[in-house]
């Protein structure tokens, strides 16, 4: 049975997964840099290298996605000693990209995969130090939307526009970055 303070962080391990997610998908790319550690190494397959040029990747990346949703599940957190832990995660990625050249065509592309970070506390904050990510499976399709996805019903947005930040404002979450920890 997990110690109160492995049941603490294990919550703020799976925290920090959480917004680097919503990070990416509201390109708010202070988040997630937020979620790694100064020095981290990402190996995110297309991407190998330090955070800043990770970041740097993303930046240009995301500038041609329209969607993007990461959901995370299946997280397993095994515990090397106090500071410092695995954790597998399971990741389910759906983003619609544009083609500069033909803007009025779009892909949806879905990938699925896992995590592996080494995670390490610093400063009592628990954040990524290595990411490794592996794929099981990537589909890619020509973008299309269903006819409920209609001017009645609220889309996401991946900036400050999108309903969560309006939500964040209206409850008193002033600071798009002012998460509780």
């Amino acid at each position: 049975m997990p110690s109160p303070q492995q049941l603490a962080d294990i919550h703020d391990i799976k925290q920090n997964l959480y917004r680097y997610a919503r990070g990416v998908d509201r390109r708010d790319w202070a988040m997630v840099r937020d979620t790694y550690h100064p020095d981290a190494w990402d190996n995110h397959g297309s991407y190998k290298g330090d955070i800043d040029g990770f970041i740097s990747s993303l930046e240009k990346r995301h500038a041609d996605i329209s969607r993007s949703i990461h959901l995370i599940t299946n997280i397993l957190i095994e515990f090397i000693d106090q500071d410092s832990a695995l954790v597998e995660s399971a990741f389910s990625c759906h983003q619609r990209v544009h083609d500069p050249a033909h803007p009025d065509t779009a892909v949806d592309n879905h990938s699925i995969g896992r995590y592996l970070d080494h995670v390490t506390r610093r400063d009592g904050q628990w954040r990524i130090a290595q990411r490794d990510v592996v794929f099981d499976f990537y589909f890619s399709a020509p973008a299309a939307d269903s006819a409920r996805l209609t001017a009645d019903v609220s889309q996401s947005a991946r900036d400050t526009s999108d309903l969560l930040y309006t939500k964040r404002l209206e409850l008193g979450l002033n600071q798009v970055n002012d998460i509780k920890r």
